[in-house]
Formats: structure tokens, C-alpha cells, sequence
């Protein structure tokens, strides 16, 4: 089988982590925690941390590492930030000659607040959006791919050109959608006929079927998607083609530093087994140990698996569909 070639499409964001014992500390009221700093004071940081994020960047990495042709497109900037995500995509191995650089676009840019539990508060610039056609995109590209992976996205109209034309040059699809388009529901089940491998957790999954448990969500799905992830927190996902069903716990008990990027690690882990020809079983154990690496370091990349990394068995269990 020949490598196959990934295209991911949308934002990448320049993150900045700040980490401080003493000033952010989760405050609760009526059950939900919150970052709380006071006003008029300077706070003391122990670290400051600057690296790259943006859900589809993240994936390409993971698809870079594991050694498949990977593409990623959007519209950056002439800005510092646009140049940093660049080139960390460059020294990843990413094929970025399809991004788009102009003085009127800018990165996306977090500033992520760490707490000593791996929870974060992050302050958000969204950076530039695009248009609903894709211009100034140059979307023939897809025609070389085997799959794109969208996540997050956050624009309907530009996520059903881009379905609409993969369903043209017949590339496969794994979509990972964003709130703002599982709001869209009709317009985005009309664009699931398209999709190959659609991953939702199992709130988004109630938004789009009936049922309960997340097997029955993960069963109801199939009807729109021929392969479906259904993702439960710590409580792992249940993943099918109809005639598997794969659930699988957690592939590893460890100390968690920073969830940034663990959903963007399991989608993208999984999919670089899966194009490949590789079982929902082993797509799976890979996407977990992937996510699991991904949350013992700071930042969405520094622990995304390179090719060659010996896995071990997890709680899994496999049945007929």
C-alpha cells in the first residue's frame, strides 16, 4: 500500500503558556471552578512557554510523525506568530506550500493560564476568518489527496465546500465538527453522506441521534457515517464500522500536566492508523497512547508519537456490530 497523502484544513494559533503555583488556583462556585485574579495586582509566573496549536495543525503533526505525506492549507499572516507556526510545521515534516501568506491575514494567538491539575483557562484571538467560498485557498489541492481531516472548523458554508469538492475528486473524510456547525444540523447531516469517519464526544453525539449509552450513540450514528467515534472523556470511546464495535478504556493511568491538544492527538492518531489499512483495534490503541502522550507535556506537540513507538495493550474490547 502506497503512504497515503493527508490534507488538514484551518487555523493555527501561537500558544502561550503561563504556569504559577501561587496565583492560579481553581476557585468553586455552584459546582463549576473558575480562574479568579485580582485586579490591580502583578503576579508572579514560575514559567512562561511558548510553542504552536490550532486543532488541524496539531493533527498534521501527528500524521508528519508517523511518517505519512502531510499537507496542511489555510491563510496566515506576515506577522511573528504566522512565521512561528511555519516553521514548526516545516521542521515537522508538514508540507505548508499550500498555505496562503498575506500582510491583511493574522494567526490565531492563545494565552493559556495552567493549573497544577492540567486544567486551563484560555484567553483566545481568533485571527483571521475566511470567506464561506475558501478564497483565497486553492482547494485543487484535495484533488492529490487520499484524505482530509477537518476539526473545528467553526464556518458551514466553507466546511460543505470543502466536503463537496473531496466528494468531487473522491477523498475520503474524517471530520471532527465544531459547536457553531453542530448548530447548523441540517445542513450538517446533508454533508455527512460525504464523510467517511466522523468523531464527536457523546454530547455532540446526542445532538445528532437518539440514545443513552455511548454504544447506542456510536450504532445511531453509522446511519449518516460509515465509521463513528464516539469519544466519553476518561471513560474512553466506542468506535465502529458496522460490523466492529471497539471499546476501549484508558490506554494509560498518568499524571496529567496539560490536556491541550489530547482530542487533536486521539482523532488524528487514529486516522494515521486507519488510512493506512490498520484495524479499528489497533487505530484505536494507537489514537489512545497518542492522546495519553500528548497530556504529560506542556503544549499540543511535544508529546505526539513519532513512527517506530512501541504500544502496549489497554482495556478493549472488541464484539461484531
Amino acid at each position: 500500500m502506497s503512504i497515503p497523502t493527508i490534507v488538514t484544513i484551518g487555523k493555527a494559533t501561537q500558544d502561550v503558556f503561563l504556569k504559577s503555583s501561587k496565583a492560579f488556583k481553581p476557585h468553586e462556585h455552584k459546582g463549576v471552578l473558575y480562574e479568579q485574579l485580582p485586579l490591580g495586582q502583578k503576579l508572579d509566573l514560575d514559567e512562561v512557554i511558548f510553542t504552536t496549536g490550532g486543532n488541524v495543525t496539531n493533527a498534521a503533526v501527528t500524521f508528519a510523525r508517523q511518517g505519512l505525506h502531510s499537507k496542511y492549507i489555510w491563510a496566515l499572516g506576515l506577522d511573528v506568530s504566522s512565521q512561528v507556526i511555519l516553521d514548526a510545521l516545516d521542521s515537522d515534516g508538514v508540507d505548508t506550500s499550500g498555505v496562503v501568506q498575506d500582510q491583511s491575514y493574522r494567526a490565531s494567538y492563545s494565552t493559556i493560564l495552567l493549573s497544577s491539575s492540567g486544567e486551563r483557562t484560555i484567553l483566545n484571538y481568533r485571527g483571521t476568518d475566511l470567506a464561506g467560498d475558501g478564497k483565497p485557498l486553492d482547494l485543487s489541492i484535495l484533488a492529490s489527496a487520499d484524505w482530509v481531516y477537518l476539526s473545528a472548523l467553526g464556518n458551514i458554508d466553507l466546511l460543505e465546500v470543502i466536503i463537496t469538492k473531496c466528494a468531487e475528486y473522491g477523498v475520503k473524510v474524517m471530520l471532527n465538527p465544531a459547536s457553531s456547525e453542530l448548530k447548523e444540523m441540517a445542513k450538517l447531516k446533508s454533508l455527512l453522506e460525504d464523510v467517511t469517519v466522523l468523531a464527536v464526544n457523546k454530547e455532540e453525539a446526542q445532538q445528532i441521534v437518539e440514545g443513552q449509552s455511548v454504544e447506542e450513540l456510536a450504532r445511531h450514528v453509522t446511519h449518516y457515517c460509515p465509521v463513528t467515534i464516539v469519544s466519553d472523556g476518561p471513560h474512553g470511546a466506542v468506535t465502529t464500522d458496522g460490523r466492529t464495535i471497539v471499546t476501549a478504556g484508558m490506554y494509560e493511568d498518568v499524571p496529567v500536566i496539560d490536556r491541550t491538544g489530547a482530542g487533536d492527538a486521539f482523532g488524528s492518531g487514529f486516522l494515521s492508523q486507519f488510512s493506512q489499512g490498520k484495524s479499528l483495534k489497533d487505530s484505536i490503541i494507537f489514537a489512545s497512547a497518542n492522546s495519553t502522550s500528548v497530556v504529560r507535556q506542556i503544549g499540543a506537540k511535544a508529546g505526539i508519537l513519532h513512527l517506530g513507538v512501541t504500544l502496549h495493550d489497554m482495556p478493549l474490547a472488541e464484539k461484531p456490530f
